[in-house]
Formats: C-alpha cells, sequence, structure tokens
C-alpha cells in the first residue's frame, strides 16, 4: 500500500491559509507557523501527521498528497475540517 509522510496547518478561512502560504514563501518555516496557527490537534507536533496509508485521509487530502511533488507546500485545499496547506515530506 502506498505511505506517505506529511505536515498540514489547518485554518478556517481561506484567506488565512492564503496568507499563511505567503509567510512560508517569505521564508517562514512549517512548524512554526503550524505550532501557531492551525487548528488540528497535529499543531503542537508542528503539523506533523506522520506516515499514513492511502485512503486513511479525506479524498482532497489524499489527493494532494499522493498525487503532487513531494516538499512543495499545496493548497489551499478545502475538506470538511477547513482549509489546509500541506506539505509532503516523502511518499513510498
Amino acid at each position: 500500500m502506498a505511505r506517505a509522510h506529511a505536515l498540514h496547518i489547518l485554518v478556517s478561512t481561506q484567506a488565512e491559509a492564503q496568507d499563511l502560504k505567503k509567510q512560508l514563501a517569505a521564508g517562514k518555516k512549517f512548524g512554526d507557523l503550524a505550532r501557531k496557527h492551525s487548528l488540528c490537534p497535529s499543531a503542537k507536533n508542528g503539523g506533523d501527521l506522520g506516515e499514513f496509508g492511502r485512503g486513511q485521509m479525506v479524498p482532497a487530502f489524499d489527493k494532494v498528497v499522493f498525487g503532487k511533488p513531494t516538499l512543495e507546500v499545496h493548497g489551499p485545499v478545502k475538506t470538511k475540517f477547513g482549509w489546509h496547506l500541506i506539505k509532503v515530506l516523502s511518499r513510498g
């Protein structure tokens, strides 16, 4: 089964996600922004979701994690939980 290791930041609005993406592009650290802004319990770990298999996350999230290039920030991605910025660390 395909597996991936990803980080994410979950916020409630698209505008907030876009603002955080700009901060990342300007050199801010993903983990620091996740700890400060993410609504997900993974925030305490810098947004680290650990390793998970295909199909364990909601479809829109899965599509990015298993279909987009690694080590880039993707999003904002809308799910039933809110808006995500996603960074895939590895996939295998």
